[in-house]
């Protein structure tokens, strides 16, 4: 029976451009949807900009124009780059159209009728720079859990959540001034209410992940816990729709981003003569929501309670994965691994990312790793080194043959493929895309051998042999045929190549079972191009570049090598309480001296004012005669616990820098420090 099937990805934020972190989350929800149209499922994918807010709001004044044509401007920008990497929706809509406003209006009321709304003057975090009202995504600070720094206004990544004036030493990223804390009355939806209804969703449905459900049981929803009450409105200035009911309030952004889903498919709806309540209002519609993990509380608690109330469908199935780093580290715009859309299509193609991602991504929640090497390897390994390889090693002959009529030996190789392509499905099925691209190289690995052996290019030279010639084409072109019908909800491109080549579109999972006989084929053209890592190099060259251009920090000009950081980074943050510990003071050598029994051992006795001295064995005697820095001022660590060597007894240490031999540079100080200066 053919299933029902809405579709959506969380909704991009209107406030920047697409980059690859992004994109994890729209390839593998566009390879999730081509695959259910493959095997015949009626899928239809929706997704929209989320518009409002105060970023927005900020923005456009800063750039001199209306909210509505900076939005307008990014929908045209993300809608390109989307189009770029072929993630195809079927309506692409905006949280700000009159649509989104009338379900809005409906959920409202829905959550008014149902008791579930209460008001409350809380404290809120004010910029009074920017003379507005922060919103969370705008505040950064200390966790108030476990101290991480830099967490933004509403949850950490250990995965505590809290109010904005709860956080550490918080600062407003619009300005960077410290926020000022106002009383302001917002509007609070009530989710402990719903306590019951989510806990049995949680408990006894299907629509999450087991470690997600999980978490949630054992956090949000633990019994010596109460949800938290959920603050959706903001008071002016807001971008956004002003809520009916409570003039100078309005409906915070993630009320109305979900709320988008809705209103983007009742678009769709309007536009192609569909029932809007067949949708979202009968049991026999799947709806699937593809998110990243750091939106599950809001995906997982507060939606589902808002569909529940409003009587909407409740998602089937919410599919949720991790982030994107690169090369094992955080994407960064100084390292130039946060790469735009923009930038990753003017050096690659998009079916490479699209191949990597799929070969990472599992049903768990995961995060995934872009490693440069890894990404070249398996592009030029798996694709065109097994996949395109079968039939560019036939493809010069194959418009002289065409098919045969009848499928010759191959050993089973075909038969094996077809009963292969079950459980391909299945991994497809549970977004387990890295156990379907090992299925599916294995049977790459299978095939190649056989052209291999066979050797096409040396019967072409028997006129003899040509009905052997036609047989091997027909088993190689029809291997590849399978492998790209696999293949294609990741790389549609290639199915494109592969339709051209053989006269016949692919359009079925079904076509993997039969072989292709008897027909023509076209004229091989090359179908991919191996990756140089240059192409790569090149990327994210182009990413640092424009990240110091887009810098407001100073930029160097004493070209001054990053050899040393990267070979000894940074350690771990201390406080101030750590740093005092040390201390640290002025000295100045009074005595140097070699130490006979030993290679890089010079004594020194310093100074430090007065009678007071310390006997120190520093290891500077590659760099420094001791007779050039007796009277030199040094930094010394005075309280370090003194050590008893074979030579006698070091009382401290001096400060340098440099990788050792003859490089060994003794810290210095301005002229006027005196010995036994405290250094802070």
């Amino acid at each position: 029976m053919t299933r029902r099937i809405l579709v959506t990805s969380a909704l991009p934020y209107a406030n920047g451009p697409i980059h690859i972190g992004h994109l994890v989350e729209y390839i593998q929800t566009d390879i999730w949807v081509r695959f259910q149209r493959l095997i015949g499922n009626r899928c239809v994918y929706i997704c929209a900009d989320d518009t409002h807010g105060t970023a927005i709001m900020i923005r456009a004044k800063k750039e001199g124009r209306s909210e509505e044509e900076l939005i307008a401007d990014m929908s045209g920008q993300h809608q390109r780059d989307f189009a770029g990497f072929h993630v195809e929706f079927d309506h692409y809509g905006s949280t700000h159209s009159e649509e989104n406003r009338g379900q809005c209006h409906l959920i409202w009321k829905a959550l008014r009728e149902a008791d579930l709304v209460t008001e409350k003057s809380i404290e809120q975090l004010y910029d009074p720079e920017a003379e507005t009202f922060l919103a969370d995504r705008f505040v950064r600070g200390t966790c108030p859990t476990c101290g991480r720094k830099d967490q933004p206004g509403d949850n950490c990544v250990c995965g505590a959540t809290y109010s904005p004036t709860e956080l550490i030493d918080p600062i407003s990223t619009l300005s960077g001034a410290t926020p000022e804390v106002r009383s302001a009355i917002h509007l609070f939806v009530q989710l402990e209410k719903l306590r019951g209804f989510l806990a049995d969703w949680i408990e006894n449905g299907d629509a999450l992940q087991k470690e997600t459900a999980n978490y949630l049981k054992g956090y949000f929803l633990a019994e010596d816990k109460e949800l938290r009450d959920w603050d959706i409105s903001r008071p002016a200035p807001y971008f956004g729709f002003e809520i009916p009911d409570s003039p100078g309030n309005y409906w915070y952004v993630w009320f109305d981003a979900p709320i988008g889903y809705i209103s983007s498919t009742e678009q769709w709806c309007k536009a192609n003569g569909e029932s809007f309540d067949q949708w979202w209002r009968d049991e026999s519609t799947e709806i699937h929501h593809f998110i990243g993990k750091d939106i599950t509380y809001f995906h997982t608690l507060f939606w589902p309670g808002m569909l529940h109330t409003a009587g909407y469908q409740l998602p089937t199935k919410v599919h949720i994965h991790g982030f994107l780093n690169v090369d094992g580290e955080k994407m960064s715009k100084s390292k130039g691994t946060l790469i735009t859309a923009e930038t990753y299509l003017k050096h690659s193609e998009p079916d490479y990312l699209r191949y990597y991602y799929a070969t990472k991504l599992t049903p768990r929640v995961e995060d995934l790793d872009l490693g440069i090497k890894e990404f070249v390897d398996k592009v030029n390994s798996d694709l065109v080194g097994k996949v395109v390889n079968l039939a560019s090693r036939v493809g010069k002959f194959a418009g002289i043959t065409g098919l045969a009529d009848t499928y010759p030996d191959d050993g089973g190789l075909f038969d094996k493929a077809a009963a292969a392509g079950e459980e391909i499905a299945q991994a497809y099925e549970g977004c387990d895309y890295s156990r379907a691209m090992r299925l599916i190289m294995e049977l790459a690995d299978a095939a190649n051998p056989f052209v291999e052996h066979a050797k096409p290019w040396e019967m072409k030279k028997d006129p003899e042999r040509q009905d052997e010639l036609r047989d091997v084409v027909t088993v190689a072109l029809n291997l590849f045929r399978q492998l790209s019908i696999y293949l294609s909800p990741v790389l549609p491109s290639l199915a494109e190549k592969c339709s051209a080549l053989l006269n016949e579109p692919i359009t079925s999972w079904d076509q993997s079972q039969q072989p292709l006989l008897g027909t023509s084929v076209e004229k091989f053209t090359r179908m991919m191009e191996r990756i140089q890592p240059e192409d790569l190099e090149k990327m994210i060259e182009e990413e640092k570049e424009q990240a110091a251009a887009d810098s407001d920090a100073p930029v160097s000009t004493f070209n001054d090598s990053d050899q040393w950081i990267k070979e000894k980074p940074i350690e771990e943050e201390i406080t101030i309480d750590d740093f005092v510990k040390v201390d640290l003071r002025v000295a100045r050598i009074l005595t140097a001296e070699h130490v006979p029994e030993a290679n890089k051992l010079l004594k020194l006795t310093l100074g430090l004012g007065g009678d007071e001295t310390r006997q120190v064995f520093a290891g500077i005697k590659s760099a420094y005669d001791p007779e050039a820095i007796v009277g030199r001022l040094v930094v010394m660590v005075a309280n370090l616990k003194p050590r008893k060597m074979r030579f006698g007894l070091s009382e401290g240490m001096v400060c340098a820098s440099g990788p050792g031999k003859e490089d060994i540079f003794l810290l210095s100080v301005d002229e006027g420090a005196q010995p036994g200066q405290r250094v802070t």
